[in-house]
C-alpha cells in the first residue's frame, strides 16, 4: 500500500500535474500518512503549499501543520523555510502555526531546553506526528556532537527533553559515546575535528606587471 501511494504521488508530481488542484484530495491524505507512518516527502508537501497558493478556497490548516511539523524533524536541512515562503502572511497570523514558527526559531538557536518546555506544554500539537519526539532528539544529538568534549548525564538528558536513564543510555549507545564513572559522557575529541587549510594565493604575470606599471 504504502509503495503505491508513493508511485501514485510521484505520477502527481510530474508535469502540468503537479498544479492539477484535483490532485490536492490525495495528496493531503499522503500528508496524513506521512504523518501516521513516520515517512517524509518533502517534494509533495510542497507541491501541497503550493496548490493552496493558486486555490486559497481549498486551504486547510491542519494539514499545513502537520507539514510543517514534519519540515521540523528534518533539521538541520532547510525545509522549515521552504516550507515557509510558500505561506501568505494571513497564514503565518494563525495562532497554531504561530506556534510552531517559535518551535522552528528555538530549536534553530539550539534553545533545546526551552524547545522541549515549549513541546511538554502543548502535547496536542505535536502528538499528531509519530516519531517526532525522536527527530528531534537525532538532531540534539547531532549539535552535541560537533560542540561538545564532554557533557554532563543529567545535561544531556534535559537536552534530549528530560529523557529517563533507559533512554539516555540509547541514544548514548546510538551515537558511540561513551558514559564515565563520574556522570560525565565522553562525546568526541573536538581537536581531532579541526582541519588545517593551506591556502596559496596565485597571481599570474599579467596581474604583476599591472600591478608594477601602477605604482610607478
Amino acid at each position: 500500500m504504502a509503495e503505491a501511494m508513493r508511485q501514485t504521488v510521484a505520477k502527481m508530481l510530474t508535469g502540468i500535474e503537479r498544479y492539477n488542484p484535483d490532485n490536492l484530495q490525495t495528496l493531503e491524505s499522503y500528508v496524513e500518512y506521512q504523518s501516521r507512518e513516520n515517512t517524509y516527502d518533502l517534494e509533495a508537501n510542497l507541491a501541497v503549499l503550493k496548490l493552496y497558493q493558486f486555490n486559497p478556497p481549498r486551504y486547510n490548516s491542519s494539514v499545513t501543520c502537520q507539514i510543517l511539523l514534519k519540515a521540523l524533524t528534518n533539521f538541520p536541512h532547510t525545509d522549515f523555510v521552504l516550507c515557509k515562503c510558500l505561506l501568505s502572511a494571513k497564514h503565518l497570523a494563525d495562532p497554531q502555526i504561530g506556534h510552531i514558527m517559535y518551535l522552528a526559531d528555538i530549536l534553530e538557536s539550539c534553545d533545546f531546553q526551552q524547545f522541549w518546555g515549549r513541546v511538554h506544554s502543548m502535547p496536542e500539537l505535536c502528538s499528531q506526528i509519530t516519531g517526532f519526539h525522536d527527530s528531534i532528539r537525532k538532531f540534539v544529538c547531532h549539535v552535541v556532537g560537533i560542540t561538545f568534549q564532554t557533557v554532563d548525564r543529567v545535561v544531556l538528558a534535559s537536552l534530549l527533553g528530560g529523557v529517563d536513564d533507559q533512554t539516555l543510555k540509547h541514544w548514548v549507545k546510538k551515537y558511540g559515546w561513551k558514559e564515565e564513572d563520574s556522570g560525565m559522557i565522553f562525546i568526541a575529541n573536538q581537536d581531532e575535528n579541526i582541519k588545517t587549510k593551506n591556502i596559496t594565493e596565485k597571481i599570474d604575470f599579467e596581474n604583476a606587471a599591472a600591478i608594477m606599471a601602477a605604482s610607478r
